[in-house]
């Protein structure tokens, strides 16, 4: 493994600098998040550490033999090769090893005796390090790892040109995990997955070996994956400990501070304003006017992160809607020979909130399509309740949007000019950006405010089709905290984990054979999903034998007492060298990340291996605390 260290990278295009003495250090098993507002350079960054694109000034260093493997968030195009020839590229890492190898065959058959006992040494230590590593398990690993990305054996035979751009990208996510480098980096890997390669990938990172930094927009995935953030705004790298969430409640208090600032320095531009316009034409004041002038000139406005801002959204009243929402009877529906449904119903009651998941493929978007009246291409009953009102956002809702219209007119007849401009605030429109016309709009862009025009309708019915496909972590979170408020019903196709936690009362679930509707949370469809992946083995069948009552034994019970409070105390005293470790686990960071000590890699990796040795101490006493926490004593 080793240190990867960026020390004060920046780079400029124009008159816009957007780095600025960046520098971070991964060390061994760092697991941290790269987080920031579009186009604040988050995927320059990365292109810069794996050395994909040059910077201005700065360095990017790292250990001997190091391996740094790049997943970009799109624009992969993948043609000639079978799935598996091009995941096995992954493995093109070990030719270097193997050709030495060779080389070193050679040259035993040709040196004199003197010369053999080193490259015998050489040799032995080549070939143990090939039989330790992949490269002769390859066909399993990357069997395993396609699977978990969901392609089949029987995709592994075909083009890579056969498949959509989504799966181009879940290959080449296959191909950069099957290298197994030293450090990922992982610009929005979810972004074309389904839940059930969500969870894999999640497990996949939280087993890893080795160093990852990744950008996404998935909370809840971020959450269960890394222990540090990274934050880029206006140029400048900031480090936060902890995961995303903490990350958030951090950046909050700094954030409320930074609107007091902003407020107050308003108050100021106004005051000064007034004071310039008021005395600009007279010549007594013209000097305290000019200096007036020159400070607003050179006053740097604070600006709050665009990622961060407390945005809301709120709902029109949907109206009355009955109590039976939905009923679907002996749903049939294929395409061709690949049958969809087959004798499926569901029943909808009022006020519900269902998610609808599972495999790409598997009849999402298809289900919503029929119950929204899109689809009429079946057989079986699918009925809406009287008064039903609907609004449905599908992936080609933002088709039919009036490309000679501007942001704007699209939806400004669903409130008052105020309102609109929040809402569209909210969805990532700022500025002068709700005058430019649709047609200029990009495809993400253009779904965005397709949804919005959607949900700015009065309707008691929500269907919705991979809502938050195309927005950030803070306008899921606004969108989320709308439809939480919501008083009508929701029936929406979402892979994102922490929007089904927070939203959905109940989930169907498409892709093991017949649909499965789970009436209760997200944690315990998270359980049904884990039995597919690793199903239990049967327990040999035994007779059972007669229970025979305990006879109580006063002394026994309180000896087993005593022993139960050792155990506690001994758990306590567990606790508190855990959290001493992790006190000087924190300060050790601190120092890690000062700029001064960026120029001594001496001093970086003693406190980058004292950190690490503090990791490891920590991770031992967290497993003994579990085992003293959880033991049970019995005598």
């Amino acid at each position: 493994m080793g240190i990867l260290q960026a020390n004060g990278i920046c780079l400029s295009f124009g008159d816009r600098v957007l780095l600025k003495d960046a520098s971070f250090t991964l060390g061994e098993h760092a697991r941290c998040a790269l987080a920031g507002g579009n186009g604040e350079g988050k995927t320059t960054l990365m292109k810069i550490v794996a050395g994909l694109m040059h910077c201005d000034s700065g360095t990017v260093t790292t250990s001997r033999g190091m391996t740094v493997s790049y997943l970009p968030q799109s624009d992969i195009v993948l043609r000639n090769n079978t799935v598996y020839e091009e995941i096995e590229k992954g493995f093109d890492v070990w030719q270097e090893n193997l050709d030495r190898q060779h080389e070193i065959e050679i040259l035993l058959s040709e040196s004199p005796e003197s010369a053999k006992p080193a490259l015998l040494e050489e040799l032995g230590a080549l070939q143990e390090q090939i039989l330790q590593g992949p490269y002769y398990r390859r066909e399993a690993v990357i069997g395993s790892i396609a699977k978990g990305l969901g392609l089949s054996e029987t995709d592994l035979k075909r083009r890579c040109d056969e498949f959509s751009g989504g799966y181009q990208m879940r290959i080449a996510l296959a191909a950069v995990l099957a290298r197994n480098p030293d450090v990922l980096l992982l610009d929005e890997p979810t972004n074309y997955l389904d839940i059930e390669a969500r969870l894999w990938l999640r497990n996949f990172l939280k087993a890893y070996s080795g160093s990852f930094m990744i950008v996404c927009h998935d909370r809840d995935f971020l959450d269960q994956t890394v222990n540090e953030v990274y934050e880029l705004f206006h140029a400048k790298l900031s480090r936060y400990s902890g995961n995303y969430s903490f990350y958030e409640k951090a950046r909050l208090q700094e954030i409320k501070q930074l609107e007091n600032a902003r407020r107050r320095q308003e108050e100021e531009i106004e005051r000064t304003q007034q004071f310039i316009e008021r005395f600009r034409y007279k010549a007594t004041k013209a000097r305290q006017v000019q200096s007036r002038v020159k400070a607003l000139d050179k006053m740097e406005l604070v600006e709050v992160p665009s990622h961060l801002k407390t945005l809301s959204f709120s709902f029109p009243d949907p109206g009355h809607s009955p109590n039976d929402i939905l009923k679907i009877e002996n749903l049939c529906k294929s395409y061709g020979d690949n049958v969809i449904f087959k004798d499926f119903s569901l029943y909808l009651a009022k006020g519900k909130r269902l998610a609808v998941t599972g495999h790409n493929g598997a009849g999402k978007s298809t289900l919503l399509r029929i119950i929204a009246g899109a689809d009429s291409s079946y057989s079986g009953t699918v009925k809406l309740g009287p008064g039903i009102n609907i609004g449905y956002y599908s992936q080609d809702t933002a088709d039919s949007l009036d490309m000679d219209g501007t942001v704007f007119s699209q939806v400004s007849s669903y409130g008052t000019e105020g309102r609109i401009r929040n809402a569209l605030g909210a969805f990532l429109f700022h500025g002068d950006d709700i005058y430019k016309k649709t047609s200029v709009l990009s495809g993400g862009e253009r779904s965005r405010l397709a949804l919005l025009k959607i949900l700015l309708q009065p309707v008691n019915l929500l269907i919705l089709d991979e809502p938050t496909n195309h927005l950030d972590i803070n306008s899921k979170t606004m969108l989320l905290n709308a439809l939480a408020e919501y008083k009508g019903t929701i029936i929406f196709v979402s892979h994102d984990t922490q929007f089904i936690r927070e939203l959905a009362t109940s989930i169907l679930y498409l892709g093991h054979g017949e649909p499965l509707l789970i009436e209760g949370d997200y944690n315990y469809f998270e359980y049904r999903m884990s039995l597919y992946e690793e199903p239990e083995k049967a327990a040999p069948a035994v007779a059972e034998k007669p229970v025979q009552k305990p006879v109580f034994d006063r002394e026994l019970e309180k000896k087993r007492k005593n022993m139960q409070r050792k155990l506690e105390r001994e758990a306590q005293a567990l606790l508190e060298q855990i959290a001493a470790l992790e006190e000087k686990i924190s300060q050790l960071d601190v120092e890690i990340n000062k700029s001064e000590n960026y120029s001594d890699p001496v001093k970086i990796n003693a406190l980058v291996k004292e950190k690490n040795e503090l990791v490891s101490k920590k991770e031992e006493l967290e497993n003994q605390w579990l085992e003293k926490a959880s033991s049970e004593v019995t005598l």
